[in-house]
């Protein structure tokens, strides 16, 4: 078993919320976390599984379910397959508000969850589990590989390319043809795989709604509508633009990435390292990775930007705190990292003490300015 950063939010929750929802893109482990936190709950455990026929009949009258066994812990798995009981957990619930009553299991955000966070407010705290981020299993796997493979746990540790492919083929296909259309997407499959293969081939771009409009022969709100079921599934990154309090002309759309490289990689039939390094997706894929892993590692105490300006000043990452920006990152595939002009100034407009260029490998970190220490992703979380 391998230890989860967010087991021990997860578990102080439970000791004060009367329910508490783990949430995230399918198969990224909630079902065995959960199952890992039973021994954790001082409270008896009953799982049900709502894909499971067997385990649905048990909550043919819900409510009388949820009485009989008000005194454990009911781990609800797929919970968007029966929105109808968030009413019924709320009736519950605050009949005693006893700590550690439900475990929620969601593969969806709790904005797609059919408004189930204005049902239990106060009542719940949400909590989001990614695939695995490279502090997790940076014992189990090198850099290269978790970059290449992605995170979920499956393909990640099984070490057989084919089965890997198969994997990735039947998770896309789940999405595409079933768990969308759960969510409350009624759209053509065909299109919503075509969109998603567009979104891989632009990852780490300005998102351009009007390009995706055109190729697809689809309007603007439809193509705005995919986009938002996309990223309350999981899948993808829209990060926007930093664009408050200056006075320069700013790029203000949102880059959009695929969350999971080994999905993206997958899309893009790359399927060993050498066909990532002459791939001309090499450098986003990079940025990608290490974005996805700085935000989920960093978590919600910050908010997250790139900024842009018109005139070519770059950086690919600002964190931000309180609306102040703390850090500037700039994010390259490359041994022998160079300061750039671009860098320098976005540094400069955004007034940044702390700034980084992250790069695959470094023996220890260093700086190549006052202002810019280059150094791994490791050794940057480690800042942190």
């Amino acid at each position: 078993m391998i230890n989860r950063l967010l087991s021990k939010k997860i578990i102080s929750a439970l000791k004060h919320f009367p329910a508490v929802a783990i949430l995230g893109v399918r198969q990224c482990g909630k079902t065995t976390l959960s199952k890992m936190l039973i021994n954790s709950v001082t409270r008896e455990c009953i799982y049900i599984d709502l894909e499971n026929p067997e385990d649905i009949v048990m909550l043919t009258d819900p409510l009388s379910f949820f009485k009989a066994n008000e005194d454990k812990c009911i781990i609800l798995d797929e919970i968007q397959r029966k929105p109808d009981l968030f009413p019924l957990l709320r009736s519950v619930i605050d009949k005693k508000r006893n700590p550690a009553s439900f475990i929620i299991l969601g593969s969806a955000s709790s904005e797609l969850l059919f408004m189930s966070s204005e049902t239990l407010t106060g009542r719940i705290v949400y909590e989001e589990l990614t695939p695995f981020v490279f502090p997790e299993i940076n014992n189990n796997i090198t850099i290269q590989d978790h970059w290449l493979y992605g995170g979920f746990p499956q393909p990640c540790l099984i070490d057989d390319a084919e089965f890997r492919q198969n994997w990735f083929k039947s998770f896309f296909t789940t999405y595409v043809e079933r768990d969308f259309r759960l969510l409350g997407l009624n759209a053509n499959p065909d299109n919503l795989s075509r969109f998603f293969m567009m979104l891989a081939h632009s990852t780490g771009n300005i998102l351009n709604k009007s390009s995706f409009s055109k190729s697809l022969e689809l309007n603007q709100s439809t193509i705005s509508n995919y986009l938002k079921y996309f990223e309350r599934a999981f899948l993808i990154r829209i990060l926007p633009s930093w664009h408050y309090n200056l006075k320069k002309r700013i790029v203000k759309s949102p880059k959009v990435y695929i969350r999971d490289s080994g999905l993206l990689h997958y899309l893009l039939r790359i399927k060993n390292f050498n066909s990532l390094l002459g791939h001309y997706v090499l450098g986003n894929s990079w940025e990608g990775y290490v974005i996805e892993q700085i935000i989920i590692c960093l978590g919600n105490s910050f908010d997250y930007y790139f900024y842009r300006t018109q005139d070519g000043t770059e950086c690919d990452l600002v964190i931000t705190d309180n609306l102040k920006p703390i850090n500037c990152i700039e994010i390259k595939f490359t041994s022998t990292p160079k300061r750039t002009r671009g860098f320098l100034t976005a540094i400069n407009d955004l007034n940044t003490e702390k700034n980084y260029l992250i790069i695959p490998e470094c023996r220890q970190p260093y700086q190549i300015d006052n202002k810019i220490t280059v150094c791994d992703l490791l050794q940057f979380l480690n800042e942190f």
